[in-house]
């Protein structure tokens, strides 16, 4: 299972590369487009930033896994967003824009993951490895007001 300075070095080296490439580097890895999530820590009440693939989209819609590499706990982003659903999103080094994020259940979870599983076999890897249900969240444009 990964450890949080693990993840935190991931999500700091990805940055770097996204910094001294202006951009032109770090919006895929692993065959996914990457964005950034911007969520407001449910103690903390600040920002909190992560990097993050997707290996789903629908229409407009985003799909994130929450599955922190098998790990029995959930991501700390994933906990934020479900106290907060409001969201940042940087989409593929697009303009920051707010999304709402849900968590897929039912029948659309089943369809999203049996689609992420086939394109992403690791994905299935990380579910055996844990006991928990690894969340896929939704991020939704949000409506213009």
């Amino acid at each position: 299972m990964p450890s949080d300075l693990l993840m935190k070095s991931m999500n700091r080296f990805h940055r770097t590369l996204l910094t001294l490439s202006r951009g032109r580097l770090g919006w895929t890895a692993g065959g996914m487009p990457v964005l950034e999530l911007t969520t407001i820590g449910r103690r903390s009440g600040e920002k909190r930033t992560s990097m993050l693939t997707s290996p789903a989209q629908t229409g407009e819609d985003i799909v994130v896994v929450a599955s922190r590499g098998g790990d029995p706990v959930h991501p700390a982003w994933f906990l934020n967003l479900r106290e907060n659903p409001t969201v940042e999103v940087v989409w593929k080094g697009g303009p920051r824009h707010v999304r709402t994020a849900r968590v897929a259940e039912g029948e659309e979870r089943a369809q999203l993951w049996q689609r992420i599983i086939t394109d992403f076999p690791h994905y299935g890897g990380y579910q055996s490895k844990t006991t928990r249900e690894i969340p896929l969240v939704v991020l939704t444009a949000a409506p213009e007001v």
